[in-house]
């Protein structure tokens, strides 16, 4: 059974084929909207398009395609937070555009609100361990991102030499899950502005 003809296509003589990116951007969704544990194979299987005999041939497992799905969406939808810190020469600028776009991202209609990663998977089922353990390490390398480009910013004299890198790495992360939170509870784009631009102040603090 196809459930969404636009994503898979039909070779003759071959079995049934399907646009990769396609599928994990609706499996993503699904995550997104429902959790790891919450979504279920057949609610899967019926987004993406696909049979579920298809669905673990092509990906092995729930965990995989959960684990490419996340991949998909830090490639894509998620893309914005590192695309702002590599644009903007200013570091905190970067920082500040980032904040921003989170705001709007966060916020946007007809789509699953806050980030797909930043609140994922923060407690559950002791068999489901690994992918708890996966995220963690997602959101850990994040924060080393941060941190990097915070140590570049005092390296290049834009950042005050006494700026502590990794704890103003966790502030920023710390501001951007709060923002998922806030607006997975219905906070809309010009609340997390506000958040943003009171946690931008703080930044600011740290230029040279």
């Amino acid at each position: 059974m196809i459930n969404n003809p636009a994503a898979v296509v039909r070779r003759r003589g071959r079995p049934i084929a399907f646009d990769r990116d396609q599928v994990l951007a609706l499996a993503a969704e699904v995550f997104w909207r429902l959790g790891y544990e919450g979504a279920s194979m057949p609610e899967l299987s019926a987004a993406m398009g696909i049979t579920v005999q298809s669905l673990y041939a092509a990906f092995r497992s729930k965990a995989e395609l959960y684990q490419q799905a996340l991949a998909h969406y830090q490639c894509s939808t998620g893309a914005f937070a590192e695309r702002a810190l590599r644009e903007e020469a200013d570091v905190v600028e970067g920082f500040l555009r980032l904040l921003r776009e989170a705001a709007h991202e966060y916020s946007l209609p007809g789509r699953p609100r806050g980030c797909m990663i930043s609140t994922a998977t923060l407690t559950c089922a002791v068999e489901n361990e690994g992918i708890r353990e996966f995220v963690s390490t997602l959101r850990a390398n994040t924060l080393k991102a941060f941190e990097a480009h915070i140590e570049q910013g005092i390296a290049s004299g834009q950042l005050r030499a006494d700026t502590q890198a990794a704890a103003l790495a966790r502030y920023i992360g710390a501001i951007i899950q709060g923002m998922s939170v806030q607006a997975q509870d219905g906070a809309d784009c010009e609340t997390l502005l506000a958040i943003g631009e009171l946690a931008g102040r703080e930044i600011e603090r740290a230029r040279a």
